[in-house]
């Protein structure tokens, strides 16, 4: 079958502004990259901590890899069950505080693999509305009926679930700290919903874990819910931790479950060495240098105080996450490359990441940031946003 379509697709996509291409990065990930040959300060990554590119991140992947070599070789249920990946499990729940833990390959083929795994046929699966593509997905192939709340609404979610039969089996979906919006899910109220309806709460903690939290724990501990409380706990270790993969956490019998179940996890080779042992350093670097995530956060809060002063609405956000919404697609890319003129990279984030109407520069904020590099983003953006170039 010919593929001449896709010329008339790419056109139409052109058309309404969504168009994405991408661009090519010459360094590492840092505060200050290079991007298609300029150099840029860069808002837009997800590496708050700015671990991406330590040093020690680096020397914890070569020992481990003459240690274990490069690759784990299988399945873990064959012959990629090393070791290393046993230690991170363990040291992964202890730090998220629940009995135990397994490691995925990424965030996107955790949430495909947790929700079908729990959820099929004749069961409900309530979402977020602002849900993550990944929790979309998951909620697709489960072949459960899937009921949206009102984003983080407890009080709708408490509708939705009482006209639900008791018999039902329910399971009810949200990330701790939104990654477009930036902003934070209730998550004691929605524990407490959830506990009333008999609903089993899996909590999506992948931009809060490490950032969020007196000792970085995420969500929950920012909410003061301990990580037993919660069902299934996901996270990332490609964000704040540096690295690469994802994880869960909960009882023992889910993790024996899903090793059993779930098909992302069966189906597919296991993960790096190389990434389980840049993930322990993380989680050593986490615990002992507390002021990285407090830059991170400090940054995005003086960004989002000067934008309520320019009276640029950056919705609810919270944490390292700052959104400048614009609404226009077209609007927001001029914007970004604005932006990259002056030097500063902040990417536009358009349909169907968030919903028509709705695009948006997105920044992140790293503990690499510099108080100047602040402060011209801020100048920035009071230039490009408000029209005074």
């Amino acid at each position: 079958m010919s593929l001449d379509w896709l010329d008339e697709e790419l056109r139409k996509i052109e058309e309404q502004g969504l168009l994405r291409k991408l661009r090519e990065m010459e360094t590492p990930q840092g505060a200050v990259i290079e991007l298609d040959g300029q150099k840029v300060v860069n808002f837009c990554s997800n590496d708050y901590l700015g671990l991406a590119s330590d040093p020690r991140l680096a020397n914890a992947a070569r020992a481990a890899a003459l240690r274990w070599g490069t690759g784990s070789g299988s399945s873990r249920l064959i012959a990629g069950n090393l070791r290393v990946l046993c230690d991170l499990e363990r040291e992964l729940a202890r730090f998220k505080g629940t009995e135990a833990a397994l490691v995925y390959t990424s965030g996107y083929h955790a949430n495909l693999g947790i929700i079908p795994t729990l959820a099929g046929k004749g069961d409900v699966v309530f979402s977020d509305a602002l849900n993550h593509a990944s929790v979309i997905d998951g909620c697709r192939l489960a072949g459960a009926r899937t009921e949206i709340y009102n984003h983080c609404d407890p009080e709708h979610l408490d509708k939705r679930l009482a006209k639900v039969g008791k018999d039902a089996r329910k399971i009810v979906v949200t990330e701790s700290l939104f990654s477009m919006e930036g902003d934070l899910a209730p998550l004691p109220e929605i524990l407490e919903v959830s506990r009333k309806h008999g609903a089993a709460l899996v909590v999506d903690d992948a931009h809060a874990t490490g950032v969020l939290g007196a000792e970085g724990k995420g969500g929950l501990e920012y909410f003061g819910v301990g990580g037993g409380e919660v069902d299934v706990l996901m996270g990332t270790l490609g964000k704040a931790l540096g690295g690469s993969g994802a994880f869960l956490c909960g009882s023992a019998r889910l993790t024996d479950y899903l090793v059993n179940r779930s098909r992302t996890f069966i189906f597919t080779t296991g993960p790096s060495p190389l990434m389980a042992a840049t993930a322990l350093e993380a989680l050593r670097l986490v615990r002992e240098e507390p002021w990285r995530r407090e830059k991170a956060l400090a940054g995005a809060e003086r960004v989002r105080s000067a934008m309520d002063v320019m009276g640029i609405p950056t919705g609810g956000s919270r944490a390292a996450i700052v959104p400048a919404i614009i609404g226009d697609p077209v609007l927001t890319m001029r914007a970004c490359e604005s932006l990259l003129e002056k030097g500063i990279y902040v990417q536009g984030i358009r349909p169907p990441t968030v919903p028509a109407g709705s695009s948006r520069l997105r920044m992140t904020f790293s503990a690499l940031h510099t108080e100047k590099q602040v402060n011209e983003l801020i100048e920035a953006l009071s230039e490009v946003l408000n029209g005074r170039e």
